[in-house]
């Protein structure tokens, strides 16, 4: 049995490090008989750092915090309205590769998208999901001990202004869209649920729990 545990914060908005230490703490502590987890989330606003991010590429951050953190990938937002899936999986037991996981995240987006008329694709250079060139998903993973943490994030409905703070994913003049722009009214559960159910029968999971 591939069992997938599925935990919904998507009801009230979260701070970002504390959700970000739950993580490392669970990859720390899983085991081989621990099932994967996808973790559902909407954060209050924050920029946060990837490991090799310039800082440079923030170009002001006003009120909105900064956080550096450990995944790879240059610097993102975060904020309410927005899709955040945090997947932790473990890729040995997936038999997986990394940028083989990564197609398949940028591919359920891409699927999500299309019965809605929208024509998306993925970026082999610049992972992410482009909408004519403007990106509407952000992709960063970081892999320990072969199991991955952070994930996704999706724009669905969301003040897209911070944006123009920085230099998205480290690309200078880069747009960005979101669902709402392009006539695709999902709310969050809707577009989290579609991902899951690609990801799900993709990955092979026999076994779906949800907690809420």
């Amino acid at each position: 049995m591939r069992a997938l545990v599925v935990r919904s914060y998507l009801d009230h908005l979260s701070a970002y490090e504390p959700i970000w230490q739950a993580m490392q703490a669970f990859t720390r502590e899983r085991n081989t008989e621990t099932a994967d987890e996808i973790w559902l989330v909407n954060h209050q606003p924050v920029f946060t750092l990837g490991r090799n991010g310039k800082p440079e590429h923030i170009l002001d951050a006003g009120t909105i915090p900064v956080v550096p953190i450990d995944r790879g990938g240059q610097v993102t937002y975060h904020g309410p309205g927005q899709l955040v899936m945090y997947l932790l999986l473990d890729l040995k037991r997936l038999e997986l590769g990394v940028r083989d996981l990564v197609m398949l995240i940028e591919n359920s987006i891409i699927q999500l998208l299309k019965p809605c008329g929208v024509i998306a694709q993925g970026d082999r250079e610049a992972p992410g999901v482009y909408v004519s060139g403007r990106k509407i998903a952000a992709l960063g993973l970081r892999v320990s001990r072969g199991c991955t943490y952070h994930g996704l994030s999706l724009n669905v409905n969301m003040d897209l202004s911070p944006f123009q703070r920085i230099n998205p994913c480290g690309y200078a003049g880069l747009e960005v869209t979101q669902c709402a722009d392009l006539g695709v009214n999902l709310s969050l559960e809707q577009a989290a649920q579609g991902v899951i159910d690609y990801l799900s029968q993709e990955l092979n999971y026999t076994h779906l729990t949800k907690i809420t």
